[in-house]
């Protein structure tokens, strides 16, 4: 959750993919059973707490993206790195997607409640940053992949 607030410069925060969504991932992945929606559900209230966006928005991301990741964790594990990486890919473009379409309909309610007489296109749109953060989240899966397995590896062996 560090990574996700920390205040990189410009150009390197929008590549900065979502960290806690990726940490997510694996550990469903490895433990379906221990790391369930009820954990998902209190991450993502912790990230809304702590990015201070809607309450409620990552939760609702974070529920569904391990929703399907421990529908899928036999196969998942199976696959290799390359077919993991095109899942985690549309993991997190649904996350994005979903992130946009929540900032439109708050855009569309706000500018609906003002009266403005020439309004400006103040509604977000896609743009190279949208596709940055994914890309740099399916490239790095490899990385946080074989670190926490690592990591875990390590702890067992305790």
């Amino acid at each position: 959750m560090c990574l996700k607030v920390a205040p990189f410069p410009h150009f390197i925060g929008r590549l900065n993919p979502n960290w806690v969504l990726l940490v997510l991932i694996y550990w469903t992945l490895i433990l379906p059973y221990q790391q369930g929606i009820l954990k998902a559900w209190l991450t993502g209230l912790l990230t809304d707490v702590l990015v201070g966006c809607s309450l409620g928005e990552h939760t609702l991301i974070y529920v569904c993206v391990i929703y399907v990741c421990i529908i899928f964790h036999k196969r998942l594990r199976q696959f290799p790195m390359l077919q993991q990486m095109v899942f985690i890919f549309f993991c997190l473009l649904v996350a994005q997607m979903t992130i946009f379409w929540l900032e439109s309909i708050r855009v569309a309610i706000k500018m609906s409640s003002l009266v403005i007489k020439n309004p400006v296109q103040t509604s977000p749109e896609f743009s190279i940053s949208f596709w940055l953060s994914i890309l740099t989240g399916t490239l790095i899966w490899p990385v946080i992949n074989s670190s926490l397995d690592f990591i875990r590896h390590l702890g067992n062996s305790r």
